[in-house]
């Protein structure tokens, strides 16, 4: 295939991303089981995958449809090892609009990290059979693996789980268990009343409080995060029941019948998180096709590719809520500047680094939902670190992109002319002066100046324009002609017995 062909069927390809992140979400609905006209409406919201922007807006938009049917019931189905904590964190703010007693998380593998908090933002704890929940600890990637972060990110996190608890009535020593391995968490039989607490509240207690204690089991171990199993979560006070499916707990609720839909995300929602997970690519691609125009100006396929691959990542982030009006300006300006430092001043000078600056800074902002991290809240200073190493990452790919591109690409994709062509060259063609041809190897005669490796050289009666091969000779020193080149007369000292 050549070269010109793959560049068109990529702008097709760019095309068709293009349409689809410029459609509005459409929401799909998929009723299940028996067809009722009447009974409680139950909305079944799945939450699957990476925890990222793109689901938090999903999930905003299925709650807001579902916050339409009165007295609903909405159960999120969960199967996400986390992901994201701002995201996250924007989901329990979402899921806390639904009222406790209509919300319920069911744990239909896995409900891990971030889906954890997730889960424990819902009035009620469902659990399949062999799942689990838990392990809620912050953690960041480095060269030597994944790194726990310290107190600073933890604190807020388990201030989160206890804030939860307190709503929904878990126990809160065990779900700030879930954040901190440092925590040790007993159950205690005080007056025949089974308690959860820390290691610290149970050296608190009172010497009065202490005798009536009739039971202290250790629950979790220091340096343990509390991962829990389906019967362990019902046993601990977490779960409400453990069931097979949807359907045996809505049995085992009772109050039917029910009337159950379930909200999927539309086919633009699960483009947008498809994006999102692109994005980075999609950025090296653009900026390189960019700076492949700016090194071949007049506004052709790359152009066109790189414009098309930054509005899509622009796009993508703007429908999940991230970017704006203020980050396609930035972005903007940058593409002008651009296009100053190309077409009007020459070099690459002041508008050509403002230009990179305003594009590299507006790419970081379309993917954070702050401006400038707040020392309260940690995790936002990992998101900007993250997103900088992001944005510059891809630039700094796309400019050896660009390069070979330039280097091995372009030059193939010119078309060639038909024949007739001219097969011959001029390899082996030489131009000889008439002086040259008037003396020959072996003759000699006087230098007229100092050769350095130049000069004017007497022979017989005539002057000549000569060369030494890397020897300095002084004027009126006997030299003999050594090789005559083209039209250079190449001499070397005399020999004395000669």
């Amino acid at each position: 295939m050549q070269i010109s062909q793959i560049f068109q069927k990529l702008c097709k390809a760019v095309a068709v991303l293009v349409l689809l992140a410029l459609f509005s979400a459409i929401p799909l609905h998929a009723q299940e089981g028996d067809a009722q006209s009447q009974g409680r409406p139950v909305f079944v919201i799945p939450i699957s995958g990476t925890v990222d922007p793109g689901m938090s807006a999903f999930l905003e938009r299925a709650c807001r449809e579902a916050a339409q049917a009165p007295d609903s019931l909405v159960v999120f189905e969960i199967n996400t090892f986390g992901g994201r904590v701002d995201s996250a964190l924007e989901i329990v703010d979402t899921l806390l609009t639904v009222p406790a007693e209509q919300s319920i998380a069911f744990v239909e593998k896995k409900a891990i990290s971030a889906g954890a908090l997730i889960a424990l933002s819902c009035g009620e704890l469902v659990m399949r059979p062999a799942t689990t929940i838990g392990d809620c600890a912050p953690i960041t990637y480095s060269q030597e693996g994944p790194q726990m972060m310290g107190e600073k990110f933890q604190s807020p996190i388990r201030a989160k789980f206890r804030a939860l608890a307190k709503r929904n009535g878990y126990p809160e020593a065990l779900t700030e268990a879930m954040v901190t391995p440092e925590k040790v968490v007993y159950a205690v039989e005080i007056d025949g009343e089974k308690k959860y607490m820390d290691s610290q509240a149970f050296e608190d207690l009172t010497p009065e409080e202490k005798e009536r204690v009739t039971g202290k089991k250790t629950v979790v171990e220091k340096g343990e995060l509390l991962t829990m199993s389906a019967a362990e979560a019902l046993a601990l006070g977490f779960s409400s029941m453990t069931v097979s499916s949807i359907d045996e707990m809505l049995n085992k609720r009772g109050n039917g019948p029910y009337r159950r839909t379930r909200l999927e995300p539309s086919w633009s929602e699960t483009m947008v998180r498809f994006i999102g997970s692109i994005a980075p690519i999609l950025m090296m691609i653009g900026l390189a096709a960019l700076y492949m125009e700016m090194k071949a100006p007049g506004f052709g396929i790359p152009g066109l590719v790189g414009l098309a691959c930054l509005a899509i990542v622009f796009l993508n982030q703007y429908m999940v809520g991230l970017a704006d009006y203020t980050e396609l300006l930035i972005i903007v300006l940058g593409v002008v500047l651009m296009a100053i430092e190309v077409f009007v001043l020459p070099g690459f000078g002041i508008a050509g680094f403002a230009g990179i600056f305003c594009i590299v800074a507006g790419l970081i902002l379309t993917f954070q939902d702050f401006v400038i991290p707040d020392p309260s809240i940690p995790w936002e200073t990992e998101i900007f670190l993250n997103n900088v190493i992001k944005v510059l990452g891809a630039y700094l790919v796309s400019l050896f992109m660009g390069l070979f591109f330039i280097r091995y690409v372009l030059p193939r994709l010119s078309t060639a002319a038909e024949g007739p062509y001219l097969t011959s060259s001029l390899r082996e063609a030489h131009s000889d002066s008439s002086e040259a041809r008037r003396v020959h190897a072996g003759d000699t005669g006087v230098a007229m100046t100092a050769l350095r490796p130049s000069g004017k050289v007497k022979i017989g009666a005539d002057v000549f324009d000569v060369v030494t091969e890397n020897e300095f000779i002084e004027r009126g020193a006997q030299v003999a002609v050594s090789e005559i080149s083209g039209n250079r007369i190449i001499v070397a000292r005399k020999a004395v017995d000669e």
